[in-house]
């Protein structure tokens, strides 16, 4: 558990966020946007080496039927978390967006980030690269 807790606090800091209640909410809302745009081998892959929390935020989002979008832009990336955490600022959500994609990098090794990176869109995967 305090392994989280630096990871919400890191979060909350490089966030710009006001409480540990939001950078909860906005790890939450960026993991499961993550997971929706991952291919199923490396949802499992980075789920798998998250600690369990985490870990169930990429895992919760299932469609039956989805087809990725590997052309996906970075604002439409922002677009979708910031409605996922009940903002509807995109470009805020860029400040929590690298800020838990650098909380996640600090916890997964460099074949799982790497695994990440590949599975994006050009325009995400340079979000991730830069968090």
């Amino acid at each position: 558990m305090a392994d989280l807790n630096s990871y919400y606090q890191t979060v909350q800091n490089k966030g710009s966020l006001r409480t540990p209640q939001h950078a909860r909410r906005w790890s939450t809302a960026v993991l499961k946007t993550l997971g929706f745009n991952l291919d199923g081998k490396t949802k499992k892959k980075l789920a798998n080496a998250l600690p369990a929390e985490l870990g169930d935020d990429v895992k919760r989002v299932f469609w039956l039927l989805h087809f990725r979008n590997n052309q996906l832009t970075s604002h439409e990336f922002q677009n979708q978390v910031s409605r996922r955490s009940g903002n509807s600022d995109p470009q805020f959500a860029k400040t929590p967006i690298l800020a838990v994609f650098h909380g996640v990098k600090q916890l997964v090794d460099n074949g799982v980030q790497q695994a990440v990176a590949d599975s994006l869109s050009p325009e995400v995967r340079e979000l991730w690269e830069k968090a």
